[in-house]
């Protein structure tokens, strides 16, 4: 299965790509979750938009106000009222601003929002799509072959190990074909395998 017929067959995340232009914001990806649990989904037999809480729409815009972040919520969520989805707007280049205070920790400020969605906590969420001229444009740090794969690989850049078993705990109740990796065995910086863009 492709990506593209994965991500046709959810018609809500459809609709979500082809509104969310509208928005007019900078480097703009529909990433993470609502990707991988879409593809997950069908490959479990589910209804593709099963139990998805939330879309992550994730941008990089200068202004690093929670007021300016809140504004975009705000028309996203106005964008998209009709349909059965709750937005999750975050600027990408505000992240390091509230790291801490959630996860503990500092992260360096990212450069964009590429090298943020390289940085997400495994290699098969670490996904953004949009639409753009040329159809559905992908950013893929690590590929897609663990996505479809149903492979569970940290992406150490930034996470830690308790954050990792966490997930993988709750990935593996809802979705029990899924193949774990150690985290141990897991990649790190190191491991960074690049193709930052493509076609779905």
């Amino acid at each position: 299965m492709r990506l593209g017929e994965a991500l046709t067959a959810n018609p809500v995340l459809w609709e979500c790509l082809h509104r969310l232009p509208a928005l007019a914001l900078p480097d703009w990806y529909l990433g993470a979750g609502c990707i991988v649990q879409t593809v997950w989904n069908l490959a479990h037999g589910k209804p593709s938009n099963d139990d998805i809480l939330d879309y992550d729409l994730v941008y990089f815009d200068a202004d690093l106000s929670n007021d300016a972040e809140a504004r975009v919520a705000q028309r996203a969520g106005d964008l998209l009222a009709d349909l059965p989805v709750r937005v999750d707007a975050k600027n990408q280049a505000r992240v390091h601003v509230w790291y801490r205070s959630k996860f503990g920790y500092d992260i360096r400020p990212y450069r964009s929002t590429e090298d943020a969605i390289a940085t997400w906590p495994t290699t098969a969420s670490a996904i953004g799509i949009r639409a753009g001229g040329r159809g559905i444009e992908l950013c893929a740090p690590f590929g897609t072959d663990d996505l479809f794969r149903l492979i569970v690989r940290a992406n150490r850049v930034q996470i830690t190990p308790e954050i990792y078993a966490t997930k993988v705990a709750r990935w593996i109740d809802r979705w029990p074909s899924l193949v774990v990796v150690p985290w141990e065995q897991s990649i790190g910086v190191e491991g960074l395998r690049r193709v930052p863009f493509g076609t779905a």
